[in-house]
């Protein structure tokens, strides 16, 4: 006899829960007119900064059903990375660098890829169904899509809030062409609360729901590739790989829970590494550490400028030695912030030094102009 769409639905919930995700939900695969509309309004300002990608097939990523006519149900799913501590205790350690949480164990998107293929598979050959899964990618707007499964509501900070699991959920997501029945939507539990707006260093968020990612400390220590503006470095502080203060204030934390997966728990060298030995890294090196790991998709330039900002803003006069020695680094990216760094750090004798040594062989437009201005000539 048949299996009934219950019945199908509910053996696929519970496969996918043996696999290990901490939260499986239902979807339609219809049209929602609203998220395309946010989408274009927040495209339409400019607030994704240098992300082209998002713009790239804005109407696919608007709608599942766009992206996929034949599909007609998505299982939603969630990975729980809650850490094992509050991630805002390491911003008082000024000679150590802090990485978001998510990115402190190993890549969220191979771990979770490999448990929807698992998944996909059992759907497609146990009832025939097409499949397609994506986990952060392809243009899948996820967040509204996880609202609509009653996976979580889209916070006041934008992202995924759960009032099982905080505001610390990885998602991934199943396209099917089988009719499952759907989850209800979640509603908005945010209330009159304000705190993750308050809380972000750099005012980035425009209003409530809404963000100017260029201003997102996240955004400017992953995805800009460029020279990170003057007005931000001091609030990146020694945030060297995104930004937990949004996220960690949420009061929904309060039924957060450290993740189960062993995988996203933080490895020990990424939880408190010293701002010396990464500014030491070359690329060998820089990959060496994150193998496995988001951090690697930065790259080892961008990387060391973060963490070249962080030793700045350390005001540590110790860590010198090591913005220094960067200042015939190969980059560009590294050298500007080797500088910057050690304008923060050594009085104007040490710099003028080191200015009459580095400033007149230097060929570089970027670098030269963070010279003048580390000499006061602005």
């Amino acid at each position: 006899m048949p299996s009934s769409t219950a019945d199908i639905r509910a053996r696929i919930v519970a496969h996918a829960e043996t696999l290990g995700f901490d939260v499986v939900r239902v979807a339609p695969a219809g049209h929602a007119p609203e998220t395309g509309h946010h989408l274009a309004e927040y495209l339409a300002r400019g607030h994704h900064g240098t992300m082209d990608w998002m713009e790239k097939n804005a109407e696919k990523r608007a709608s599942p059903a766009s992206l996929w006519p034949e599909a007609r149900s998505v299982v939603v799913v969630g990975s729980n990375y809650g850490p094992d501590r509050d991630p805002r205790e390491a911003l008082t350690r000024r000679t150590i660098g802090t990485i978001s949480a998510y990115a402190q164990g190993d890549d969220y998107h191979e771990v979770m890829k490999a448990k929807l293929r698992t998944l996909a598979h059992f759907v497609h050959e146990t009832f025939g169904a097409d499949v397609k899964l994506f986990v952060d990618t392809a243009p899948v707007m996820e967040k509204p899509l996880a609202q609509a499964a009653g996976v979580g509501w889209q916070g006041k900070h934008t992202n995924l809030v759960s009032r099982e699991f905080g505001s610390w959920l990885f998602l991934g997501s199943l396209f099917t062409t089988l009719e499952l029945e759907p989850d209800a939507a979640e509603e908005d539990h945010c209330g009159q609360c304000r705190r993750c707006l308050d809380a972000c260093p750099t005012n980035a968020f425009t209003a409530p729901y809404r963000i100017d990612a260029r201003r997102c400390i996240a955004y400017l220590s992953i995805e800009h590739k460029g020279h990170i503006a003057r007005e931000f470095r001091e609030a990146m502080g020694n945030r060297i790989y995104g930004c937990d203060d949004c996220l960690a204030v949420c009061p929904w934390n309060k039924f957060a829970q450290t993740a189960r997966e062993a995988r996203f728990h933080a490895r020990d060298v990424l939880r408190a590494p010293q701002l010396s030995d990464l500014a030491t890294l070359d690329d060998a090196g820089f990959r060496a550490m994150f193998r496995a790991s988001p951090v690697k998709r930065i790259g080892r330039d961008r990387f060391v400028r973060n963490v070249l900002i962080a030793i700045g803003n350390s005001r540590d006069a110790s860590l010198a030695p090591a913005a220094e020695r960067l200042l015939d680094d190969v980059s560009p990216l590294v050298r500007a912030m080797a500088v910057w760094a050690l304008s923060q750090l050594l009085d104007e004798t040490a710099l003028s030094v080191l200015a009459e040594t580095h400033e007149p062989t230097e060929n570089d437009d970027d670098v030269r102009t963070e010279w003048h201005l580390a000499r006061g000539n602005a």
